[in-house]
C-alpha cells in the first residue's frame, strides 16, 4: 500500500558540500529505493511541502521531481501527487562508496580540526545510533 513519504523519509541538504540541492533530493530519492524506505506506489511529499520543510525554492523541488520523472523514477499525476515507480535503480559498490566518502568527509575533516581521534568518533556514532 502507498505510504506518505514524511514518515519514512527524512529529506536534509548539505548546505557546505558544493552539490547544488535538486540533485541531492535525487540522490537521496534513489538512495531511499535501493536500500527498500522507497517502494513502488510510496507517495513522495508535495513539491511545496518539501520546499518549505528544507527551506528551499519550491522551483528547486520541482525541477528534482522532473528530473526524476523523465528518468521514469517517479511517476506525477496531476491533482494527486508524485509516486515511486516500480522502476529498478541499482547501484553499484564503488557509487555507494563515493556516496558515503562524500558524506563522511568533511565530517571527519571538521572532527579532527577540533581534535577529536577517530576512536572518539567510532564510539559517538554507535552511541548515536545503538
Amino acid at each position: 500500500m502507498a505510504t506518505e513519504v514524511d514518515t519514512t523519509l527524512k529529506f536534509s541538504l548539505d548546505l557546505k558540500s558544493g552539490v547544488p540541492y535538486y540533485k541531492q533530493v535525487i540522490l537521496q530519492v534513489e538512495m531511499a529505493i535501493v536500500d527498500g524506505r522507497l517502494e513502488n506506489g510510496d507517495q513522495l511529499p508535495t513539491v511545496r511541502s518539501l520546499a518549505v520543510s528544507l527551506k528551499i525554492n519550491p522551483n528547486t523541488v520541482a525541477r528534482a521531481y522532473n528530473e526524476l520523472e523523465i528518468r521514469g523514477i517517479v511517476n506525477t499525476q496531476q491533482g494527486t501527487g508524485t509516486f515511486i515507480s516500480d522502476k529498478k535503480i541499482e547501484l553499484s559498490e564503488v557509487e555507494k562508496e563515493r556516496i558515503l566518502s562524500e558524506l563522511t568527509r568533511p565530517y571527519l575533516s571538521n572532527a579532527r580540526a577540533y581534535g577529536f581521534t577517530l576512536g572518539e568518533l567510532i564510539k559517538h556514532l554507535q552511541s548515536m545510533a545503538g
